[in-house]
């Protein structure tokens, strides 16, 4: 058997918790692959202790896969490797931060435009690049930033 430098051995409650979250199926696939991974590479007594040659081809995975979920298990802990890491800011920065949505509520609530009796969300989209509060913002944008705020008007 080949040297192995992170070695899985789980203890019987976890052991439990891997096979309850398999046979109920109600987790992701990724995480139930995961789990089941991990059954098989348990080198604990009452585990299975299966080379990683193996695992790949009874669960049709790679090795790769096999060493990453191993070493992150040792690493981090069995909750990291069952749970996706939480992003720690969105992909895309929102436009109306905390100032630029109190400018675009202000100027919902003012007066509307000659000629209009409210205010629509394009043309609240338009003013609001027209008085450089942002620099560009499409109408669900303006709608989103307004519907956490303004309660429904008759």
């Amino acid at each position: 058997m080949a040297y192995k430098k992170y070695v899985v051995e789980l203890d019987v409650e976890e052991r439990k918790r891997m096979r309850d979250l398999v046979s109920k199926g109600k987790a992701s696939a990724k995480a139930i692959l995961k789990a089941r991974i991990l059954l098989k590479a348990d080198e604990s007594p009452g585990g299975e202790g299966w080379t990683d040659e193996r695992i790949c081809d009874a669960l049709d995975s790679n090795v790769t896969m096999v060493a990453r979920v191993r070493a992150k298990l040792v690493n981090e802990g069995l909750d990291s490797v069952l749970q996706r890491k939480r992003r720690k800011s969105p992909p895309i920065e929102p436009i109306f931060d905390g100032e630029r949505q109190a400018q675009l509520i202000a100027l919902a609530c003012s007066e509307p435009p000659a000629g209009r009796a409210r205010w629509t969300i394009r043309l609240l989209a338009d003013k609001v690049v027209e008085m450089k509060i942002v620099d560009r913002a499409h109408f669900n944008t303006v709608g989103r930033a307004l519907k956490k705020t303004i309660s429904n008007r008759t």
